[in-house]
């Protein structure tokens, strides 16, 4: 329990109003109890005169009426014949004893707790009467014990039922003192006037983010006066070792957590890095009562600034304590999705904008998750296959975020679980277009490379750019070009084959890739051609490198357009469908100047090698063109599928 906990940590003194309404809660059941085994004994009497008129009370006590109604029914008188040795019987009496001593038990423990000057001796006495008794150990007591037990008894020979009473009087007496006082929702017991500011600054952050719990239990506070000044405690949720003690003196904040979980503790810690809190190391306990080997962790903050500082850090522990609540669970749902360090990240993320993850839990958590992937993501996105994966780490980890958010949002404005979904599906599409639009992003930089290679090859061949007069240089450039567009196109693929995007993006990124390759093989011939060309032949080899040139830029142009067609915007949907349109028409100009060139030197006179030459560079160009006009094709496709949907 988690009383055991906070008595672990020596600050039972928080735990006193508590101990006094159980007691006094015990001291209600333990006289029903002792009713009970006085009507247990008339009805072994007298059964068909004998009633049971315990119900009220048993109700009241919080005791089960027809169990104990049916012990007395039950209940016969039997053992010899003298009165001293006659005993009762009864179905059910050695629980109704065990429940007896418990009860006593229960107020003892309150008496000790509040320090009353009756505790000591009640517990000699009870420990005396418990020890000379059989009531507890079987279905049969003698009918002189429970006389003893229920009567006043003697001056010298005090019975159980004197006991009692004289426990309830310790009990009001210490009640009176410890009287409960609400401060903005906390429960407070034998404040100073000095103590409110701290316990209202607590509870100022406490009540800023509660709500973020939902439907979850948990977060009630208790606040007391105790020697070493006020004491501080909250639940926080419903696992027992999951506390949170905060002792709070004139000069010094001094918080206590306990968690079964070292990672949630750290995560605690970590909220209060931009505040003066030092905190000591995670060390490991045991408690008796707790789950599995009874361990869990603690961790000491200490805060010794000034009152307004010290306020600040009790504000701040209140706001953070709901992010405590299913934070494990939270954990390992993330982390099917995205690594452990960035599920960690988000709900840090999480608590410091004050979304938490209750309400993500609420909606679903890992179904909700599941069902946005399988509705809006089809087959791109696998059984069983991580979002970071799919979406790259940014986009995953930004989906997540806002996720967390829209379940927040959703039930805090008490939106239907519907639009929820439909909010989330949207966002999960939004991230996919994303690593769509990257890939068209890419191909736009491909173009960029394109155009570069065909420039080098214009101004080679002019003799004006800043590969004239160099063919070796030229060839080096083109190819350092290709090669860095292969691992563009290779990382692109890759890309793009996780995400399970369109095939038609990939293609682009292909046709590209191979324009690319066709325009290096065109520098390399360039650079083997040593002689000046004629004429006749550098005129349309000049009017390919233009085309060539044209025909990158066009691409760049349609491909850069086309990132902006799902957003709705006419003017890149009709520059998109432009460049298409452009692209064919360079191809066949393209075509017009590669047969220009073959008649210039089938018609002659021109050196074989030179002629040979200019051949190939031609045939090179004139391919390019005609990669970049299969792109334009495949890109107009694209472009139209994307205005139909």
């Amino acid at each position: 329990m988690k009383s055991d906990i906070v008595a672990h940590l020596g600050q039972t003194g928080v735990l006193l109003p508590a101990l006094i309404g159980e007691g006094l809660r015990a001291n209600d059941r333990v006289k029903v109890r002792l009713g009970v085994l006085q009507a247990a004994v008339h009805h072994a009497h007298d059964p068909l005169n004998a009633r049971f008129d315990l119900r009220e009370e048993c109700r009241a006590a919080g005791l089960d009426v027809l169990t104990l109604e049916d012990l007395v029914r039950q209940s016969t008188a039997g053992g010899a014949e003298d009165e001293a040795h006659r005993e009762i019987a009864a179905p059910g009496l050695a629980a109704l004893g065990a429940g007896i001593w418990d009860d006593l038990e229960d107020m003892v423990k309150a008496a000790e707790a509040g320090q009353d000057g009756v505790a000591s001796a009640a517990r000699a006495r009870l420990e005396v009467i418990r020890a000379e008794s059989a009531l507890g150990r079987s279905d049969a007591l003698r009918e002189t014990e429970i006389a003893r037990h229920t009567g006043i008894g003697a001056a010298d020979s005090p019975s159980l039922h004197q006991l009692v009473m004289e426990l309830h009087k310790a009990l009001n007496r210490l009640s009176a003192t410890h009287a409960e006082e609400q401060i903005a929702g906390a429960h407070a017991f034998g404040l100073m006037p000095q103590d409110r500011a701290a316990v209202e600054a607590f509870m100022r952050g406490l009540n800023a983010t509660a709500g973020l719990k939902f439907d979850h239990p948990g977060l009630s506070t208790t606040a007391a006066r105790t020697p070493a000044g006020l004491t501080i405690q909250n639940d926080i949720g419903e696992t027992d070792a999951h506390v949170v003690v905060i002792g709070v003196t004139d000069t010094t904040v001094t918080v206590t957590y306990t968690d079964v979980h070292r990672a949630r503790a750290r995560f605690f810690t970590g909220l209060f890095r931009d505040l003066p809190v030092r905190w000591s190391g995670l060390d490991q306990h045991t408690a008796k009562g707790l789950a599995e080997d009874g361990a869990f962790y603690l961790v000491t903050g200490t805060c010794e600034g000034d009152l307004a500082t010290r306020l600040k850090v009790l504000e701040a522990l209140g706001r953070h304590l709901v992010f405590l609540i299913d934070w494990n669970k939270a954990r390992k749902v993330l982390r099917s999705w995205v690594s452990k360090a960035d599920a960690l990240m988000l709900l840090d993320f999480a608590a410091r904008n004050a979304i938490g993850q209750r309400g993500f839990l609420e909606l679903g958590g890992a179904d909700l998750l599941a069902g946005a992937v399988q509705h809006a993501a089809g087959g791109r996105i696998g059984f069983g296959e991580r979002l970071d994966t799919a979406l790259g780490r940014e986009g995953a980890c930004d989906f997540l975020r806002a996720v967390l958010r829209i379940s927040t949002e959703a039930l805090k404005e008490g939106q239907s679980l519907r639009l929820a979904r439909d909010r989330i599906e949207a966002e999960l599409m939004r991230h996919l277009q994303r690593v769509d639009d990257d890939l068209l992003t890419v191909v736009v930089r491909q173009a960029g490379l394109a155009r570069e290679v065909a420039a080098g090859i214009a101004g080679a061949l002019s003799g004006t750019g800043d590969q004239a007069g160099s063919s070796d240089r030229l060839a080096a450039n083109a190819r350092r070009i290709e090669q860095k567009a292969d691992r563009i196109a290779l990382a692109a693929r890759e890309r793009g084959a996780r995400a399970g995007t369109d095939g038609v993006l990939v293609a682009l990124v292909n046709q590209m890739e191979e324009a690319i390759d066709e325009l290096e093989q065109a520098a390399f011939v360039a650079s083997l051609s040593a002689s000046p060309l004629p004429d006749s032949l550098t005129a349309p080899l000049g009017s390919l490198c233009r085309a060539a040139v044209e025909g990158a830029e066009a691409a760049a142009t349609g491909a850069a357009a086309a990132i902006d067609v799902p957003a709705g915007h006419k003017l890149d949907f009709e520059d998109a469908l432009r460049a298409c349109g452009r692209l064919a028409e360079i191809e066949h100009a393209a075509d017009e100047a590669e047969r220009a060139v073959t008649a210039a030197v089938l018609a002659g006179p021109v050196d074989l090698r030179a002629g040979i030459a200019a051949l190939e560079f031609a045939r090179a160009l004139e391919r390019a063109t005609d990669r970049l006009a299969g792109f334009g094709h495949l890109l107009r496709g694209h472009v139209l599928a994307d205005l139909s949907t």
